[in-house]
Parts: C-alpha cells; sequence; structure tokens
C-alpha cells in the first residue's frame, strides 16, 4: 500500500512564507465534492483502497536542522520495508531529508526533478539548507545515480556550473521537449514543484515564474514514466497566494496521478 505524509514545513522558504498550509488544502480538495476520485487511467484514488493517510509531521517551530532530522527519520520508518511514499510539503527544502532516506534505502536512486528552479545553489543566504538549496546537498553526498531536472527557466552560471559539476541533466524550459522520459531509468523518485507550471495554470506558489510548463504537459510526463516510482513529493504549494484553490485542485490532480503511476508496479 502506497503511503501519503504531509511535510508542512516552510521554515527554508528564502522570499515568502505559506507552503506549511499546503497539506491540509490539498486533502481538501479530495473530501470537497467538486472532482471525483478517478485518474486517468480510471483507477480510483481512495483512501484505504490503494494508499495510507499518515497524517502531518508536527514541527513546532523546529530549527532547520531538526526538521531536517524529524523529516529524514520518518521518511526512512515509512519505506523501511519497501513501501512507496508521496509526502505533501511543504518548502521544496523537506526533499532533502526524505530523498536522503530514499538513497540510502535505494543504492542506484534516481531522480526526476519537475521545477522552475534548479535548487542547486552552493550556499544561498547563509542557510545550507535553503530551499534554493536541496539538490546542491543532495548531489554532494553522490549517493544517487542521476538527477535530471526538467522546466527549469532561471538558470544562471553559479547553478548552470553546479549542474556541470554534479553531473545535471537539464532540460531548460526554452528547450523543452519530451524526448527525456524515454531516458529515465528506475527505481525513480519524483520531486514536482507546483512552480514549474506557468503561473497562469498555478497562481498559488510563491515565486511566479512564468513561461513554464502546463498542466496537461506535466500530466503527460507522470503518465509516460516507464520505470518504477518508489517515492516521491508535491512541494512549494502556497495557498496564501491561491485563487479559488486553483491550485490546489492542480496539486491534487498530480496526487492522484502520481499515485495511479506508483501502483502500477
Amino acid at each position: 500500500m502506497i503511503k501519503l505524509l504531509g511535510v508542512p514545513y516552510d521554515g527554508n522558504s528564502s522570499f515568502l512564507k505559506g507552503p506549511a498550509y499546503a497539506p491540509p488544502r490539498i486533502r481538501q480538495a479530495d473530501k470537497d465534492g467538486s472532482a471525483n476520485s478517478f485518474a486517468e487511467n480510471m483507477l480510483e484514488i481512495r483512501e484505504g483502497m490503494n494508499y495510507i493517510d499518515l497524517g502531518d509531521l508536527i514541527f513546532n517551530n523546529c530549527t532547520p536542522d531538526k526538521a531536517f532530522t524529524m523529516i529524514n527519520r520518518a521518511a526512512a520508518t515509512h519505506i523501511e520495508n519497501g513501501e512507496k511514499l508521496l509526502c505533501l510539503g511543504g518548502d521544496h527544502s523537506v526533499s532533502y531529508p526524505i530523498i536522503d532516506a530514499f538513497s540510502a534505502k535505494y543504492d542506484n536512486l534516481n531522480i526526476l526533478h519537475l521545477d522552475a528552479h534548479g535548487d542547486l545553489y552552493d550556499n544561498y543566504e547563509g542557510n545550507p539548507y535553503s530551499h534554493a538549496s536541496p539538490f546542491a546537498r543532495i548531489m554532494e553526498r553522490g549517493k544517487v545515480r542521476s538527477l535530471t531536472q526538467v522546466g527549469i527557466r532561471t538558470l544562471n552560471p553559479h547553478q548552470k556550473a553546479q549542474a556541470d559539476k554534479f553531473g545535471v541533466q537539464v532540460i531548460q524550459m526554452q528547450h523543452f521537449n519530451f524526448d527525456f522520459i524515454q531516458q529515465l531509468e528506475g527505481p525513480l523518485y519524483i520531486s514536482l514543484d507546483i512552480d514549474v507550471l506557468d503561473p497562469a495554470f498555478a497562481p498559488g506558489i510563491s515565486h511566479h515564474e512564468p513561461g513554464g510548463l502546463s498542466t496537461r504537459d506535466v500530466i503527460r510526463i507522470i503518465q509516460s514514466i516507464g520505470v518504477p516510482v518508489v517515492g516521491a513529493d508535491i512541494v512549494e504549494y502556497n495557498p496564501v497566494r491561491d485563487l479559488h484553490n486553483m491550485t490546489a485542485m492542480v496539486a491534487y490532480k498530480f496526487l492522484k496521478e502520481i499515485i495511479a503511476k506508483m501502483a502500477e508496479r
């Protein structure tokens, strides 16, 4: 059975707070009755049927290092026996401790990172746990086999140098196509930052970066993956900036499609 865990932590956000409110708002989209519970492959996505909701971690003003430890231990515990885990953030910093736990479990882990930003800063504003740095921290540990970043449209010289240093495959938005999907290898972890979407599709994000993917583009990517997906996160949804819960519904749609993909194998 797939596990769902809320990680409502935004203590490492560099611009706006708000992603800590995301997990319950995404769950509410499942309960409010405006959409049915089926993924597009006609699999019904229901708690108790194909996933277990573990609720939310509670942080109580944790420092970044304590939050890392709490998230890392929780993720490691929940995948200990090979279970699949989908986490709802939170800012993107939560992906670092989650993926660290997965990389300890799977010595050949591959990552698909969907985002407007590379999140590869070596040291952003003096905070090694910043949501601008999780993939620098992950890659410098040398415990994952590959990182593929898709939708990037904020690349700068520092992050390009970081990507080259760590051997990251970066598919910038200006050159976007779907060919990369055929090169993905498993076991695969998906880190889905909602701001990979153009803000027209997802106003409820902290960083409005124009020129992004459409909702359908992301759904096509998820549905086209042909290797086992062992874990995933959906991060950076900011309900404070949302409009009529539009972005909550997008995140819920992605949740259903990711669980459907996880359930294939």
